[in-house]
């Protein structure tokens, strides 16, 4: 194995973990620079960078690295490099050389291109099954005739699903129909700090123009839009000024549009004028066939009884797969064997998993919610009874009833003292709307999903 190789498979044990902004931002450009004498030397970008891994990520960085070489390699540390010098760099030793693993491929490039799209996301590598093919015919209709069906296309769905796969591959087909076209993939969050920034620079003009003049625009996670009125102005702007004119937008979020408490009528009615496609946890059959297109990417082969042993366990989406099969290809790489179901178990067994039922705490619980809600744990556990917190509120009486089985007197103490009659309504009153209402049905089952993908060790 590589030295490139080990370090993705790192990434990808670490992108479980992170945020995808804090994956973005601090691990897009670095690599492995050489693995020698059970330290692995990873290049950085620039000098803040590595100040900030060694106050901040070491210890995460150090047990991933543990984990995924089975302790062989047991230090690591930063240096400020390009990828240019390490690639002519003396010191740049395959781990093949140190550990004497057999070579495996090398890992596909993530390099992200001008348009912000990671080749890595195209079609021919998204995994269509029942929980997606809404949201993929949607894509596709929209390749065929971007701006005139489908304006906006709205997906939403849970962590790690495909939406950003998804997004990205209209994208890239768009340009391979069409080269001249212009197409701009976002975050959310980059929109809101270049707006930020532009007015800070009085570059105002400069960050319309970007955003106003292409004719695809994709921006991830506008769940992050909700409680900031300056951005969502602008972007309302941005939004009729690209639909006007026909342009194709394509827009993705954690939950559905009339559940983005805080966000302005305007924009709700808007992002509703389209298609809304939701993208739900793949069911056994796809993870099976999940698995087989990473293992094929990745020229790696497992029995069909080990393919199953991995999607029957890893069952909430599709970035812990891939975490799951980095670490499994890593694993025998570095230690040349050939996988086992006892080995695969015992791998799987020693992923960070997530908390059981009855080990997460009220307080968890009502973090969790507020932070879905993006609200604070004050106006949730206080005495305010405004209408938009209310549901809110009801829902963690609900999940503390379902979830860790506490008394209503408890849950009334836990929020705020309330009267143990007001968990009782609560309760009843959320098992109604989850039979009846889609978008709290929607709600509770993110938060769900959410509360249970948590890692409280890092929280």
């Amino acid at each position: 194995m590589t030295n490139e190789e080990l370090w993705h498979a790192v990434l990808g044990e670490l992108e479980l973990i992170l945020s995808r902004a804090n994956f973005t931002t601090w691990f897009k450009h670095t690599f492995a620079i050489s693995c020698e004498g059970g330290v692995l030397t990873v290049g950085v970008p620039n000098t803040f960078t590595k100040t900030w891994f060694e106050n901040k990520y070491h210890q995460a960085i150090v047990k991933t690295v543990r984990h995924v070489t089975a302790d062989e390699v047991r230090e690591v540390t930063y240096q400020v490099e390009s990828r240019h010098g390490a690639a002519s760099s003396p010191h740049s030793s395959s781990i093949d050389e140190v550990l004497h693993a057999p070579h495996a491929p090398a890992a596909p490039p993530h390099a992200v291109d001008e348009h912000g799209l990671n080749p890595r996301y195209v079609f021919t590598s998204f995994v269509v099954g029942k929980h997606n093919e809404l949201a993929h015919a949607a894509a596709r209709a929209i390749v065929d005739r971007p701006g005139a069906v489908y304006n906006p296309l709205f997906i939403y769905g849970g962590v790690g699903l495909g939406k950003t796969h998804l997004m990205q591959a209209i994208g890239h087909e768009i340009l391979q129909q069409r080269p001249t076209a212009s197409v701009l993939y976002t975050s959310c969050e980059k929109f809101t700090n270049e707006f930020i920034s532009s007015i800070k620079n009085g570059s105002a003009e400069q960050f319309k123009s970007r955003y106003r003049a292409v004719d695809v625009l994709l921006i991830d996670d506008i769940h992050f839009i909700t409680t900031k009125e300056g951005t969502q102005e602008q972007f309302f702007h941005t939004f009729n000024e690209l639909h006007q004119r026909d342009k194709q937008m394509i827009i993705s979020s954690d939950r559905p549009p009339k559940a983005l408490l805080g966000l302005e009528q305007r924009l709700l009615s808007r992002f509703e004028w389209g298609m809304i496609a939701d993208i739900a946890p793949p069911d056994l059959e796809t993870r099976v066939a999940i698995i087989e297109a990473k293992l094929l990417e990745r020229a790696f082969s497992l029995p069909h009884d080990l393919i199953a042993h991995i999607a029957s366990t890893i069952h909430s989406n599709v970035r812990e797969l891939e975490g799951a099969l980095n670490r499994i290809i890593a694993h025998h790489h570095l230690n040349r064997t050939h996988p086992t179901l006892e080995s695969v178990r015992a791998i799987l067994n020693t992923m960070v998993s997530a908390p059981k039922r009855g080990a997460i705490t009220a307080k968890q619980l009502i973090k969790i919610v507020s932070q879905y809600f993006d609200i604070t744990v004050d106006s949730l556990t206080g005495e305010s009874r405004k209408k938009e917190l209310v549901i809110p509120r009801q829902i963690v009486m609900y999940l503390m009833r379902e979830e860790i089985k506490s008394s209503f007197p408890n849950i009334g103490a836990e929020l705020g003292g309330r009267d143990h009659t007001t968990a009782m309504h609560a309760y009843t009153k959320i098992i109604r709307e989850v039979e009846h209402n889609e978008r709290i049905r929607q709600d509770v089952a993110l938060i769900r999903q959410r509360l249970y993908n948590q890692n409280w060790d890092k929280a």
